[in-house]
């Protein structure tokens, strides 16, 4: 049967298996886009592919989810919320720079109750973990979620991750919690960083590197040009 796929075809398969759920609108914005009927070339494609059974697909949702054939998720789950969501999260990250070493729900620890990450991935060369709350909870779960990831790092078993850099010092992702609710959480040894979306935290990096920019103008001028780098 793999003789009649394409490369385009394989792709998109390979990402419905490592995202498990893909609606038709981001098949369409991320395999399609370029066409003169993107979503009519879209939905053909997709069709074919049902019908050879390479994929399934759940039409509770409209536009049609599309699952891996082996999923092990209802086609009324809940579940599949939570993966758009984690895909909603890849796709914005992508309307700046394509995200590299992309795993949906890491389990770092390879244990379980270690820290489960919704996604991991290196984001304009910068390692992130990424944790998406679509439900609020309490301060106390919160903190003991970052309570894991601070085990985590005293463990020192994240330096020997596979996308670890070979030719520099290992580096301990930062922590994204995507959340339209602020905890009152904290960590001396690792980074958090709250947004209520990837948006909003391009938009709070573009305003610091302004910031930053001016700051190092200013200093360059009283210092007789001599440029100092802050941090």
């Amino acid at each position: 049967m793999s003789f009649r796929l394409s490369q385009r075809d394989k792709d998109i398969i390979a990402f419905i298996n490592q995202f498990r759920a893909v609606d038709r609108d981001s098949l369409v914005d991320l395999f399609f886009k370029q066409l003169k009927s993107p979503v009519n070339a879209c939905n053909s494609v997709m069709v074919r592919l049902y019908r050879l059974g390479v994929i399934e697909r759940t039409q509770q949702y409209s536009p049609t989810v599309y699952l891996p054939v082996d999923a092990k998720i209802k086609k009324n789950s809940q579940k599949i919320l939570h993966f758009l969501s984690i895909l909603d999260v890849y796709k914005q990250m992508c309307s700046y720079s394509t995200p590299k070493q992309v795993i949906v729900e890491d389990k770092p620890t390879g244990r379980k109750g270690g820290i489960e990450p919704d996604l991991f991935c290196i984001f304009k060369g910068s390692p992130f973990w990424i944790e998406i709350q679509r439900n609020q909870y309490s301060e106390q779960k919160m903190q003991a979620k970052i309570t894991l990831y601070e085990e985590f790092f005293f463990s020192d078993d994240w330096k020997s991750l596979h996308w670890q850099p070979e030719d520099r010092s290992a580096i301990f992702p930062s922590v994204i919690l995507i959340t339209p609710v602020r905890y009152a959480v904290s960590s001396d040894h690792i980074r958090i960083i709250q947004v209520a979306s990837i948006h909003e935290l391009m938009e709070k990096y573009k305003s610091s590197a302004n910031s930053q920019k001016e700051a190092r103008i200013k200093t360059a001028h009283s210092s007789g040009g001599i440029r100092i780098n802050l941090t």
